[in-house]
């Protein structure tokens, strides 16, 4: 939600340290049950100690996990993308909106106020119950994870209960409240020449009683939100402070009408890829934007219009559909938009969005745009990357400017309208995102450090959403050596507005 996904890794062979007991023999060791022999143990009491056991050896592979995510990127059909998690002991099943946007991953949780009981997405929509799952445990304010939230304002803690809760308003004015709890997340795992199912890592995540806005509304309704930001309460951040995944992931959003891509927990290599620095102590990911070009020329804006501060900046979120510039800079490129396309296109106002009557191919009409950074970075844009098509009127296309003003705020969101075809890395180790323009049907190559320092790479092509053909792309890649997530997701896009 953004101010609002297949994951695989290969290794020749595990190597499990051997014991070396360093005594006199013969010695006599005296063996214990973990559970007493007259002691009736439930299969699902064993098979929770099994997967903490697997918890603690995920802490030294390096494995790649597969999310499969559903939904679409139209904004017109879905305009979310989601995937499927399982939480808890015995695990469960819960369809969670994958969000670069915000930081932590909540669930709805039972005696849910305003939680939706049904999905328009034709997905079954759980409750998570603390009390079912064997794993589960409520987290107390004096937790050092919930004093971690509390920095980054991911969390909040009451002197009568003694328990870490967390408030959330999202940009398009819904919100969420609730209490964390620690528990496991279960995914399947490629591990050297073998497939690890099952696997776990414990987490924490938030545990929905109260929901407001549009996440009350059912026809696009999921279980909670999956947030991939940067502070320290994320999964992302969670999983990489445990070893299981690096500090680093990338994604290539494929721009046509079926959607797709492929999110990467780890980073994607290629040549034509760009930096610019991350803009330090921010929430989100926010860039210095320096300036705006259209057909090589600079728009007439004072560079302190994108400057970062309480209420200006530039954010880039996937989680956005559409891309938002600060009013200031609004006028003076839609007037340069239309100027560069006056002989060829008549503009027309639709609803408030400028837009403009075409005969022709939009690619032989629109000019380039390019978003300069600091560091020498340059995004560009294609005209299908600022301009969304409508309808027709006699024959005419009607394309508007998908970028939209904020009245009265400064701030500048790029999200998938400007985002798609592309690679973008967040390279959170080294503060930093780069990006370049690619065909996002493409496979792509993933570079991860190892825990020898050596860098490895893994060309990560598309892979089915069916099993069958997952398998198959297992298979292709056991050969390699890969340390790394890698996400293949199918992409949807939701409006988010502050």
């Amino acid at each position: 939600m953004g101010f609002a996904a297949a994951i695989f890794i290969g290794v020749a062979a595990i190597l499990l340290p051997a014991a070396v007991v360093l005594c006199e023999f013969p010695a006599s060791l005296k063996l214990e049950r973990a559970f007493p022999s007259n002691h009736g143990i439930q299969l699902s009491q064993l098979v929770a100690r099994d997967r903490l056991r697997h918890g603690r050896m995920l802490q030294s592979l390096d494995g790649v996990v597969d999310f499969l995510v559903e939904g679409t990127f139209d904004p017109f059909v879905v305009g979310l993308y989601y995937t499927k998690l399982q939480l808890g002991s015995p695990p469960k099943d819960f369809y969670v909106q994958i969000d670069t946007g915000s930081d932590v991953l909540w669930v709805s949780c039972g005696s849910c106020n305003g939680c939706p009981q049904t999905s328009g997405l034709q997905i079954p929509l759980n409750f998570f119950d603390p009390g079912s799952s064997s794993t589960s445990s409520l987290v107390s304010c004096s937790d050092k994870r919930c004093s971690l939230g509390i920095q980054s304002s991911d969390s909040a803690c009451s002197s009568q209960t003694n328990q870490c809760s967390y408030t959330f308003q999202y940009g398009d004015g819904s919100g969420t409240s609730g209490y964390y709890v620690s528990d496991l997340l279960h995914f399947d795992m490629v591990v050297g020449a073998s497939m690890i199912q099952n696997a776990s890592a414990p987490i924490l995540f938030g545990c929905s009683t109260l929901q407001t806005g549009d996440l009350t509304k059912s026809d696009r309704a999921v279980d909670g939100i999956f947030g991939f930001g940067q502070q320290g309460m994320s999964v992302i951040s969670q999983l990489s402070s445990q070893g299981i995944a690096p500090k680093v992931f990338s994604h290539c959003l494929k721009g046509d009408d079926s959607g797709g891509g492929i999110l990467v927990l780890g980073e994607i290599i290629e040549p034509n890829i760009v930096y610019s620095p991350l803009v330090p102590s921010q929430p989100h990911y926010n860039l210095n934007l320096q300036s705006i070009s259209v057909n090589g020329q600079a728009i007439s804006v004072n560079p302190s219009v994108f400057a970062t501060s309480s209420n200006r900046g530039t954010i880039i979120d996937s989680g956005t559909t559409l891309a938002y510039l600060a009013e200031e800079a609004y006028e003076p490129f839609i007037n340069a938009i239309t100027n560069a396309v006056s002989q060829s296109a008549r503009p027309v106002l639709a609803k408030g969005s400028q837009c403009y009557l075409i005969t022709s191919s939009v690619t032989e009409i629109f000019p380039q745009v390019s978003l300069n950074f600091a560091g020498g970075a340059s995004m560009y844009l294609r005209p299908q990357d600022y301009l969304i098509q409508q309808n027709s009127i006699g024959g005419a296309a009607v394309w508007c400017i998908g970028f939209q003003k904020i009245p009265g705020q400064g701030i500048t969101i790029l999200g998938d309208l400007v985002l798609k075809d592309k690679i973008v890395v967040y390279d959170l180790a080294a503060h930093r995102i780069g990006w370049t323009n690619y065909d996002c049907s493409m496979s792509v190559n993933v570079s991860t450090t190892s825990s020898m320092g050596k860098t490895e790479f893994v060309n990560a092509g598309q892979l089915s959403d069916s099993s069958s053909h997952q398998n198959e792309a297992y298979n292709s890649i056991l050969s390699w050596t890969l340390i790394g997530f890698f996400i293949h997701i199918t992409i949807q896009r939701t409006f988010q507005f502050l």
